[in-house]
């Protein structure tokens, strides 16, 4: 545990005005670290000891009144019926709004009546009839964190956590607001003591929001502990929390892990590939598993994605490593974690907008030298053998996950082949589009009656113009094949599914089939002259919080919740609103010269505020900023892309997380 303080004297009266100010009757004063390093007991409770995998209900139902017992008791109904408890879900979680806005004359919470009328005992005698557990929320503050104000728990640990225990409480969620200031360290700790007190077993989850890096001292205070801040349903939320976290592995492990919040999966604000790369690179991350869309309405294809018990495997591996950053070139990352039984899960993730090849090798993650390994896809449920590398084409946003050991009978299984391709094509309607395929084999027997080809939507043209078989394809070898696509004249502008297939025999006889899905976009040019970037079409946007906002700033939830373009004063009518982490990207096609904008942190926010801006060309850097601030006014930024067919707009939190960074393109403008 680090130092409260850098002062004996200080700590001491700060702990003691805190325990005057906000304590109840009976509470002890906490233990914490002094000048002699001195620690807190460890726990050693024996429970989370593999990250916790439940449900709660704020990502998909807010404070609204659907939010009630029988809500609750339903879900663990769904947890049973779907198999999920048999996948490893165990904690049913009630999030805020469940309590009244005032404690009873006792100082005693009170279950919201038209929400629990049987209160939250009956609740948690009925999740414990079905074998599973019952979770709740508080903040470690005067109130929780809803605008109504509901109690939490600041000077009422024990009396609180009394309640809890008598309920039948099995997992707690102590979130962050209105701590008027107090020591994070001192009142987590206060809760873990009253916790403690009670004698019952409560997994307890610190919801501090990773503001005082609770991954520094907190292992021998909870079970887990938010990294970051809140999620959104969205790709660029997912992405910049997945990267404050990775950063986190060496301090997650049993009984103590690093938590990046909620699953997202089922909530709709996503792609099927992104919510499969989410549920990926969770679990590589050995973070909580906590369901956050409403499994009443889930679809087939979320419970297939929740409960892919290879995945969950990951997560749930009792050796408790989080998994690690191979490399991470390009948006191209590469993450490994050890698995108790020496083998290592690989994730081969791809944050770009594009197909991209990732690869590594079985040495690179860690695995000892062998003549070839077993590599098992984890969402196809398919085994092959490799000679040692480790690679594939990954899907825009998507995430190819494998589990890779140095195996004996790797023999049994056909050679890893790999489906390449190169950027996923562009084309304007009624122009063919030329585009490259390969098949290679990476396994250590050869793949022979090799066959590949490619099918595209209803009524485009798809010829290949170069040879599509191969009698055999020793180690290391590539079937090459080029092909023209032609969408239909009239095609509207967008995205278009097409796979890519290939078929082929290993030494065994047996026949293996492996299948690359990806997109052609439809694009039309950009007019001649100048125009807005407000005002265009653009390929792709991500965006850390809410959708990317034309011409106006960014509002961090709907579509079109933000206010007028304001920098330093400054208003401007056009241009892009965006939150960090963001990448905008448009199509140029070669016909334009330069971008221009006036960049800034956007008013509307604090002094917490750090952007950069980045303009990239065909996957060239061509402009950027330094960090800039709020109480910086808006600066000049002018790009040359001339003869680019792709820009992007790139802005970034400015090296210290996202907080607040509403960033600005004002007055963007393409010349062509």
């Amino acid at each position: 545990m680090r130092h409260l303080h850098t002062r004996t004297t200080r700590r001491r009266v700060i702990a003691a005005l805190t325990v005057l100010l906000f304590s109840a009757p009976g509470v002890t004063p906490v233990a914490v670290a002094d000048e002699t390093g001195t620690r807190s007991p460890t726990l050693a409770d024996g429970l989370a000891l593999t990250p916790p995998m439940g449900f709660n209900n704020w990502n998909s139902t807010h404070c609204r009144a659907e939010f009630n017992e029988a809500m609750v008791k339903g879900i663990a109904d769904i947890f049973v019926e779907k198999g999920l408890k048999d996948a490893g879900y165990q904690y049913v979680n009630l999030d805020d709004c469940w309590a009244l806005p005032a404690r009873d004359a006792d100082g005693k919470l009170v279950p919201d009546p038209a929400r629990f009328p049987n209160g939250i005992k009956a609740v948690a005698d009925y999740v414990h009839s079905k074998g599973l557990g019952l979770g709740i929320y508080t903040s470690a503050g005067t109130k929780t964190c809803n605008s109504a104000g509901f109690p939490g728990a600041l000077g009422h640990e024990y009396s609180d956590a009394r309640q809890f225990a008598d309920w039948g409480v099995d997992y707690l969620k102590y979130d962050n607001c209105n701590n008027q200031g107090v020591d994070a360290q001192l009142r987590y700790t206060t809760m873990r003591d009253a916790l403690k007190a009670t004698g019952r077993p409560i997994v307890y989850s610190i919801c501090e929001w990773g503001q005082n890096k609770p991954w520094e001292w907190a292992a021998d205070v909870g079970h887990l502990w938010r990294t970051t801040g809140d999620i959104s349903d969205n790709w660029g939320s997912m992405l910049s929390i997945l990267k404050q976290n990775l950063p986190l592995a060496p301090h997650a492990g049993p009984g103590h892990w690093n938590d990046p919040d909620m699953l997202e999966v089922g909530n709709g604000g996503m792609t099927s590939t992104e919510y499969r790369s989410h549920f990926s690179m969770w679990s590589v991350m050995a973070a909580p598993l906590l369901i956050g869309s409403d499994l009443r309405s889930a679809s087939p294809q979320t419970l297939e994605i929740l409960g892919n018990k290879e995945v969950i495997a990951v997560d749930q591996d009792p050796l408790g490593k989080q998994g690690t950053v191979v490399s991470s070139e390009g948006g191209r990352w590469v993450v490994a974690k050890e698995m108790r039984d020496g083998s290592r899960t690989v994730a081969l993730f791809n944050e770009t907008n594009g197909p991209r090849r990732i690869a590594t090798t079985a040495a690179a993650v860690g695995l000892p030298g062998a003549d070839a390994y077993t590599l098992r896809d984890l969402w196809r449920h398919e085994s092959y053998n490799t000679a040692g590398t480790i690679s594939a084409t990954v899907p825009a946003h998507g995430t190819v996950l494998v589990r890779v050991v140095a195996d004996r009978r790797w023999y049994q299984h056909p050679p890893a082949v790999e489906l390449g391709l190169g950027d996923s094509p562009l084309t304007e309607a009624g122009t063919p589009a030329r585009l490259t395929t390969t098949v290679t084999d990476l396994g250590r027997t050869p793949a022979r009656q090799v066959s590949v080809r490619l099918s595209g939507p209803a009524g485009w043209a798809v010829e290949a113009t170069s040879p599509t078989v191969s009698a055999a394809l020793p180690t290391g070898r590539s079937l090459r094949t080029r092909w023209s696509v032609t969408a239909p004249p009239g095609t509207p502008t967008g995205s278009y599914d097409l796979t890519l297939r290939a078929s082929y025999r290993a030494p065994t006889g047996v026949r293996a089939d492996t299948t690359l899905p990806f997109t052609a976009t439809v694009v039309v040019p950009p007019p001649s002259g100048t125009s807005g970037l407000g005002d265009l079409p653009w390929l792709s946007a991500a965006n850390g919080y809410g959708p990317v906002e034309r011409n106006t700033s960014n509002g961090e939830s709907a579509a079109g919740d933000g206010h007028p373009i304001t920098v330093g004063g400054v208003v401007y009518a056009k241009g892009l609103g965006v939150h960090a982490e963001s990448t905008v990207e448009y199509y140029t096609g070669g016909a334009c010269e330069t971008v221009t904008a006036q960049v800034g942190v956007d008013d509307e926010k604090g002094a917490n505020g750090t952007v950069a801006f980045e303009v990239w060309a065909d996957g060239t850097e061509v402009a950027s900023t330094p960090t800039l601030t709020n109480a910086m006014p808006a600066q000049p930024l002018t790009a040359d892309v001339t003869g680019a067919r792709l820009i992007r707009l790139v802005v970034t939190d400015g090296g210290d997380g996202v907080d607040s960074d509403h960033a600005d393109w004002a007055d963007a403008r393409l010349s062509c």
